[in-house]
């Protein structure tokens, strides 16, 4: 999300992500909308709901107690992706 007075990008690995996917950036995210963010191998398509869950369960992505349905702030799911890496990247270390 763009801030509107000084244009700077708040989120940036999210907001690609966002662009990249075909979505509209928001405040707070479902589980069903946070798993449309992330694309699989095959095209067109995205995670599953269960997914996100194991990624919960798993301690990768931690929700939040919020109204609704929504789950995630836009701050939590840029710190996720900030926090992740590509396996090869964790190989080349030795993990």
């Amino acid at each position: 999300m763009k801030s509107e007075n000084t244009g700077t990008i708040r989120f940036p690995r999210l907001e690609t992500l966002v662009t990249q996917q075909g979505l509209i950036m928001k405040g707070i995210w479902s589980l069903r909308d946070t798993a449309q963010l992330f694309p699989t191998r095959l095209p067109g398509k995205h995670v599953s709901v269960r997914t996100i869950q194991s990624w919960i369960r798993d301690g990768k992505l931690v929700p939040r107690d919020l109204p609704g349905r929504g789950r995630f702030l836009s701050e939590d799911l840029e710190a996720f992706l900030q926090d992740s890496r590509r396996r090869s990247d964790d190989n080349k270390q030795g993990r």
